[in-house]
């Protein structure tokens, strides 16, 4: 197979989508399978001359800045496509350039696949366009319908997806790495690097500062706490992103807070481990990353009931899930694991083994399988993309 993967993102970006796709494109490479990669230019310092990679001229995406619409060079594209010769075309975006590989598959009668990685749409609200969205989904509908398969990351997307007349929707999860994000760690060490004494119950939100996320949640959940408990604990909030000014103005006053900004590679996975409990009450994720990192890190995780998270956690087996925007209930969620350390241990010592079953190797074996299936069907033999679709 020859693929042809089309995105808005790739490495040496610092996102869910980029790092997934890049050990996507590494694992396929592994298996002798070529791979050209057609992405936007970075912004992002970094090499990753290891990867075929085609680069466009980029501008940022309005709901997602640090995200870029690539704006491609027709001809050029052409050409390389030409002297690629794609078996198969899949397309990480339904935005410019995704587009662009629909309608090359389209004209060559080749095998097309796409994979859905955000939730725009759950965006829209916080960024005050809600009116966008009839719209934005009669669009994802007609994009969609020419691909054999629409892969997602979780069931919650999966059946999201399908409410809104989506098809030919399958499963293609997310794993962690275990031996990057494991438990033992010098807390002492971690925690007094950023001037947090060891000593309290730590709290800890990773992720993009954005609306979206509902950073606010985790900041207003630890200022509920009671005075007694919250002289007892510490919030850190790490990442960056639009919100990240405005929240650190209204917080900086308290002691009890610590902004880290972006925090990656090895010292995020001391931060995971060294913090008691992972706050996370994101409601607009496809998948959470983030959380099965931390679940990785024999850390406690508290998430919201809703979206790709919920997917995650087991509510009361490997974790605690609260409504959506319930500060009210992540408090309570954090002063019942304060108040009891066994809960705490039990559901981390449980997320922990959870995670260790979420191998990307199975992962991307599947995937690939799937793809195979695309590609060759059940002869062997390489068909064309009107003739897949007729089998599903």
């Amino acid at each position: 197979m020859r693929i042809a993967l089309f995105t808005d993102t790739f490495l040496p970006d610092i996102n869910g989508v980029a790092k997934t796709l890049g050990r996507w494109t590494r694992f396929l490479e592994s298996k002798g399978v070529e791979c050209q990669v057609f992405a936007p230019t970075s912004l992002t310092a970094g090499d990753n001359d290891v990867f075929r990679v085609e680069r466009f001229y980029s501008i940022p995406f309005l709901l997602y800045p640090e995200c870029r619409l690539a704006i491609p060079n027709p001809v050029q594209l052409r050409k390389s496509l030409h002297a690629f010769q794609p078996t198969l075309i899949h397309c990480a975006t339904p935005f410019n350039l995704g587009l662009f590989g629909l309608y090359y598959a389209r004209k060559h009668r080749t095998p097309l696949v796409a994979s859905y990685h955000t939730h725009f749409d759950q965006y829209l609200s916080h960024y005050k366009i809600p009116w966008v969205e009839p719209t934005l989904w009669k669009y994802m509908q007609w994009f969609h319908q020419s691909c054999q398969r629409v892969y997602v990351p979780s069931k919650s997307t999966l059946d999201h997806l399908h409410a809104k007349g989506l098809r030919e929707l399958e499963i293609w999860s997310r794993g962690v790495d275990t031996e990057r994000f494991q438990p033992l760690v010098d807390r002492k060490s971690v925690l007094e690097a950023y001037g947090v004494d060891p000593v309290k119950f730590v709290m800890l939100y990773v992720g993009r500062l954005a609306p979206e996320k509902s950073v606010d949640v985790a900041l207003d959940s630890y200022a509920a706490l009671p005075a007694e408990v919250k002289e007892n604990c510490h919030l850190i909030i790490a990442g960056d992103g639009p919100s990240a000014s405005h929240l650190r103005e209204c917080y900086e006053g308290d002691p009890g807070i610590t902004f880290t900004g972006f925090v990656q590679g090895a010292r995020l996975a001391e931060l995971y481990a060294a913090a008691d409990v992972f706050l996370f009450p994101s409601a607009t994720e496809t998948f959470g990353n983030v959380v099965l990192e931390a679940m990785a890190s024999g850390t406690t995780v508290i998430g919201p009931s809703a979206g790709g998270v919920m997917d995650i956690i087991e509510h009361e087996v490997t974790g605690l899930l609260c409504p959506p925007g319930d500060v009210a209930a992540f408090t309570q969620a954090l002063l019942r694991l304060y108040d009891s350390k066994e809960t705490c241990s039990k559901l981390a010592l449980a997320g922990r083994e959870y995670a260790l079953r979420q191998s990307w190797d199975e992962i991307f074996n599947k995937l690939l399988a799937s793809y195979e299936e695309v590609v060759y069907g059940t002869s062997g033999n390489p068909r064309h993309s009107q003739e897949a679709r007729m089998v599903r």
